[in-house]
This record gives structure tokens, sequence and C-alpha cells, in this order.
């Protein structure tokens, strides 16, 4: 099987991309060449800006593929410049969207596919319903081969926390000094976090999938587990006690927005906040072989020794620092 990754070396996609290769597909990542991952040496690459189209025509001139899949894609207009980039030229093609698009707050507390998509707190969460709306009006009026994939909080190489880090090591660095770090509301609702490798394996088994194409599937662990829980195995994974303090999720996004933070309503009231419990039902019943096996106080010591093994990996942002310096002082002022 052909298949064209763009992007294909990031958080999500490289083990994928590794999954693949392992399969024995022939795998092009579209890509600004910017990430040279030794695992993945086998795949052919395609240095282009899937931004600029003339160079991504020219670049693919001539190429066809069973699938194309694109990770980078978050704004409807990049959805409409791959309709017109590859149709004709994909027997397939995946959109990864986010598992955040679902209904907040929701009507009920199991997600399946059916949950309505509405996100009235997160803009990006907005972005991915148009671009999902835009895909599907061209899979039903001219038949563009569409799949469509969320995605919920997955992980390999970043750390998965609500707020004070992501693709920086900032929470991992407080922990390990003794600060305080914050744990949204009571840390009692629930989530869900995915490894990689996991996602990896229902995603992968979507590739060149006929009864695929006009569905769309959310791919997570079935291992849910408390705010509460999910902090403390970060903490067991840094070696150090839990320092933490309980604010509500309205008091610190009234804070970030003092600090022109917008986006923290979003991720928080519009995603993270919120229990999410998914029904993987339909990923297991159209890919068998999907199982999620990483719980994640295991698969996160391994992000943590990955980490650890480069120190230029493990970057401080100090914007992070400063939001929660300056919530935990709000919080914690007298009167």
């Amino acid at each position: 099987m052909k298949v064209l990754f763009i992007g294909g070396t990031g958080n999500i996609s490289a083990a994928s991309s590794r999954l693949a290769l392992d399969k024995g597909y022939e795998v092009y990542l579209l890509n600004r060449g910017n990430i040279d991952l030794p695992d993945l040496k086998n795949a052919k690459s395609i240095k282009c800006d899937i931004n600029n189209s003339v160079d991504v025509k020219k670049a693919l001139k001539g190429m066809e593929f069973d699938v194309v899949a694109n990770f980078i894609a978050f704004k409807p207009e990049e959805v409409l410049r791959d309709i017109e980039l590859f149709s004709g030229i994909c027997k397939q093609y995946i959109f990864i969207s986010s598992a955040s698009v679902y209904q907040k707050p929701l009507s009920h507390p199991i997600i399946t596919e059916s949950t309505p998509l509405a996100n009235p707190f997160w803009d990006y969460s907005r972005d991915k319903i148009a671009c999902e709306e835009l895909l599907n009006k061209a899979y039903r009026e001219n038949g563009f081969p569409i799949t469509i994939v969320r995605p919920s909080h997955t992980y390999e190489t970043v750390i998965p926390v609500a707020i004070g880090s992501w693709t920086d090591f900032t929470l991992i660095d407080r922990m390990r000094k003794g600060k305080k770090i914050i744990i949204h509301g009571d840390g009692s609702s629930l989530w869900t976090i995915t490894h990689s490798e996991d996602f990896a394996i229902g995603f992968v088994g979507l590739l060149g999938h006929q009864q695929a194409i006009g569905q769309s599937f959310h791919i997570t662990s079935d291992e849910i587990l408390n705010w509460n829980q999910i902090y403390e195995s970060v903490a067991e994974a840094a070696g150090v006690e839990l320092n933490a303090v309980h604010i509500a999720s309205d008091f610190i996004c009234n804070v970030a927005d003092e600090m022109g933070l917008d986006w923290m309503r979003g991720n928080l009231i519009g995603d993270k906040a919120t229990s999410t419990i998914f029904d993987n039902s339909k990923i297991k019943t159209f890919v068998p072989d999907f199982k999620a096996t990483i719980p994640f106080r295991q698969g996160f010591k391994r992000t943590i020794d990955w980490f650890d093994a480069d120190k230029s990996r493990r970057i401080i942002n100090e914007e992070n620092n400063e939001l929660l310096d300056r919530v935990i002082a709000e919080y914690e002022r007298p009167g």
C-alpha cells in the first residue's frame, strides 16, 4: 500500500509512520524536513511546505496514493486546499480532527461517534468541526473519499497535562524543584489519555479500509483516570512527591484572560474540565486488532525517560511558569 502522511514525524504521527513501515507499506512523508527521526529512515521524504500548493503539485506530479493522511490541517481553508490537491490522486483521504469537537457540556456521559459536535468555548474545536463539515460535503456531493479520525489527548514526546506544559518540560522542572503545580477543580473529573503507539494500531488499521470511507472514528484508550491520578502518575515518573493546589477552572481561566491567554478557557472549559468516557466500539469493529495496552503510568515513565535522555529536549517555557505562579498567587492572596 502506498501512503502519504502530511507531517508524519510529530507526537501523534511518528508512531503511525513507524507502524505503517513495519507493516511493509510504502510510506511517503511530506513535510519541511525539520525533524529527522532515525527510525523513519525507510520512509520516502518529500521536503515541501504543504501550504505552498504550487510546490506541492510539482513535488507530487504524476503520483497517486492509496491513502493521504493530513496530521497538520487545522483550518477550513487548509482542508479546501487538500480537496483540490488530492482529488483524483488518492483512494482515501484521512483527516486528523480532535475529540474536543464533541458537545460541551455533554448531554450524555458516554461519547460515541454520534455524539453531537458543538464546542462554544474553543475556536480550535470549532475550526476542526468546520473542517469536518467541508469534508463531509465534499464526500456527499463529489465522492471525495474521506475518513475522519478524532484523537483525544494523545502523547509520546509531550507532557499531557491540563495546564503548565505540553511540548516543553516546565511542569516536570517545577515538580523537581518542589514548586506547586495546579490541578483544575477538585481533580475528580474523569479523563482519557492515549499513548501514540496505541493510537497507531487503530489508525493504521484504517489505512486502505474501504468500509471506512465516509466514516468518522475516535481512537482512544479505555483507561479512565481522574486528574488527581494523572498528576500523581506524572510526579511518580518524575521521581518526586506531588505538591498540588486545587483551583477552580473558572478562576484559572479568569486569570489567564487577564494575561491575554484566552486559549486557556477553551483548553479547560471546552475540553479538559469535562469528564470524558469514550465508547471505542466502532474502531474495534472496523479494526479488530485495536486494543490500547499501554497504561498511562507505564507510558508516561517512557516519556520522562525520553526527556531525560537529552538535555536539549528539556525546554522551560517561562510563560507557563508565569501563568502558574500568577494563578497560585491570586488564589492564595489573603482576603
